[in-house]
């Protein structure tokens, strides 16, 4: 089966550009959305502790089962560890076999990036080019260039406590030519913004986004909530305009609508693609998404590399390894000891 490793994903990352990536990544997941009904859906299997989560992401469409193990533990970065690793699988649903197996710790980062640009490009104003973003951690790189691959973004301004956090995305960003404002606080941020962008990673109730923060117009991809009892938005945005979920029944658990009644009104992402439900309906109203992270995006940022490792020169970004223990005889295992 083919692997790719860390050395193996950072050198097609680096080959391909972040940016065409993201753009490629964001059409097949769009394609996949659009075929919602094929995949099978079931909130993550969580495991969680005090200081953080450990996390199962599975679904299939029938032909291809894919899975996700990923954690989350916001305190890992001053304990010298990343917040968030992980790694994902892709197999044969008529045999049961892996056929790849995958490091996703940066290939998640392009696939939350990716979700977030697909819903920049159905729920964000045409116009939209002044990004805002709260939070400057390991996402925020990939989430800039999702959304300047959707809409005709011109200033990006940014707040992190950390101020290190802004100064190294600027520093990042610099070789694409986007120049990055570093604000004084999260209202400053955005208080001009079109797109808002949260992505903090602290796990608790947080509010770093408040109702007088947010501009007619505006569209909010709020991506760093992602497990019980952890928000970023002030409760009562959610009711300035309609509010937009991946898998409902999950994000009921771990999104900002966590705050909200059980049957606090959604539209999914799928139905606005299916033409079902409206999206944005005005240039004055206000859009949130309100981003968890679903299983379906995984399945197709790793198919969408699977198709980029069997186009020519493919064979650059893995390696095969023998993982399948495959007798001559199916019925012989103990043979192979022999």
């Amino acid at each position: 089966m083919r692997f790719v490793d860390v050395p193996h994903m950072v050198r097609w990352m680096k080959d391909s550009g972040p940016q065409d990536l993201l753009t490629g990544m964001i059409d097949a997941m769009e394609k996949d959305f659009r075929c919602w009904d094929s995949f099978e859906l079931r909130p993550r299997v969580a495991s969680h502790c005090e200081i953080g989560v450990i996390e199962l992401m599975p679904t299939s469409d029938g032909q291809t089962y894919a899975f996700k193990f990923v954690n989350g533990h916001p305190s890992n970065p001053a304990r010298g560890y990343q917040t968030v690793t992980a790694f994902g699988v892709l197999a044969d649903v008529h045999n049961g076999y892996p056929r790849l197996l995958v490091e996703m710790t940066l290939l998640t980062a392009l696939r939350t990036a990716a979700a977030s640009g697909m819903v920049t490009r159905l729920l964000a104003r045409e116009d939209a080019r002044h990004l805002g973003l709260i939070g400057a951690g390991s996402q925020s790189e990939f989430q800039v260039l999702a959304n300047r691959a959707v809409r005709p973004i011109e200033r990006v301004s940014v707040y992190d406590v950390d101020l290190a956090a802004s100064q190294k995305l600027r520093d990042n960003l610099a070789p694409y030519g986007i120049e990055v404002e570093i604000a004084s606080s999260p209202a400053q941020a955005v208080a001009e913004a079109d797109i808002i962008t949260t992505c903090t990673a602290d796990k608790r109730n947080a509010i770093v986004l408040r109702r007088s923060d947010i501009r007619p117009g505006v569209h909010v991809n709020a991506i760093g909530g992602d497990c019980p009892g952890k928000t970023e938005l002030d409760p009562t945005i959610l009711d300035m305009g309609p509010v937009f979920t991946e898998h409902t029944p999950q994000t009921r658990i771990e999104g900002e609508i966590q705050a909200k009644p059980a049957d606090y009104p959604v539209t999914e992402l799928w139905e606005v693609l299916a033409g079902t439900k409206p999206g944005r309906t005005s240039a004055e109203q206000v859009t949130v998404y309100d981003g968890v992270g679903f299983a379906v995006e995984d399945f197709t940022s790793l198919t969408f590399l699977e198709s980029c490792l069997e186009q020519p020169g493919g064979e650059r970004f893995y390696e095969e390894i023998d993982l399948i223990a495959a007798p001559s005889d199916p019925k012989d295992l103990f043979g192979l000891l022999h």
